[in-house]
């Protein structure tokens, strides 16, 4: 297996982990080091999403329909890895009463009605999202919500205790701080760079939006699993999105 150091192999190590992309290397094998990449593979994926988009467009496709193709290809891209985690948290979180039964129904492949929903208004906000921002300036803003939404996936892995002791969120490891606040950085000035200064507030939501996701699994489980750094990047994107949506 090819190996790739510095700052070009943490790149690929975390496109390897966070898309279906193919690539050399795969995220696992550089670890948690590589978890202020984690932006970056979510600019990665806007960007293709936003050309396959943008020529959609072009070539006349009108813009909610060309809007959906943007969240689809996306989600092609990512292979649903934020989506399934999403699902999962809905279901366990709402569908179980202890710890336990909340990660049993977690790690089980089956989607509930509680995941259906959340998918759902997951894919139909963030649908409707770029839609609305389609009418004015909108790359930078699609840019900014990816960036800004990788981020709090660090930050919430580096500060909470797995909740499982395994699953790909154990493997990876917890990052250093340091590791973390070099994302947070990076999403934030790369968002302000291609959304411009609104870019602050709205990362000023997403930072909300992750600290209630924080709460709410520390309340339910007790910690962080894959899934529920799945499930925040979706709820930050969707925030995200939103407060963007807002500004047009």
């Amino acid at each position: 297996m090819e190996r790739t150091d510095g700052i070009a192999g943490d790149i690929v190590a975390a496109l390897g982990l966070l898309t279906r992309l193919p690539l050399p290397v795969r995220g696992v094998d550089r670890g948690a080091g590589a978890a202020w990449a984690w932006p970056l593979a979510g600019l990665v994926v806007a960007l293709l999403a936003v050309v396959i988009a943008g020529v959609a467009h072009w070539a006349g496709l009108p813009v909610v329909l060309s809007a959906g193709l943007l969240v689809a290809s996306a989600v092609v891209m990512t292979g649903a890895l934020h989506e399934d985690g999403l699902a999962d948290v809905a279901d366990g979180f709402w569908g179980g009463y202890t710890v336990a039964r909340r990660l049993e129904i977690m790690k089980d492949s089956r989607i509930g009605s509680y995941g259906v929903i959340a998918l759902v208004l997951s894919l139909g906000l963030r649908w409707q999202a770029v839609a609305v921002l389609m009418s004015g300036a909108w790359v930078g803003p699609v840019l900014a919500a990816a960036l800004l939404s990788r981020a709090p996936m660090a930050v919430l892995s580096q500060e909470m205790a797995n909740a499982r002791g395994s699953g790909l969120s154990q493997s990876v490891g917890r990052p250093g701080q340091a590791v973390a606040a070099t994302g947070l950085l990076v999403a934030l000035g790369l968002s302000v760079l291609v959304a411009g200064p609104g870019a602050i507030w709205v990362a000023l939501l997403v930072a909300g939006a992750a600290l209630c996701a924080a709460g709410l699994a520390r309340a339910k489980i007790g910690g962080q699993t894959g899934d529920v750094l799945g499930a925040t990047q979706q709820v930050c994107e969707i925030v995200a999105l939103c407060a963007f949506a807002a500004m047009v």
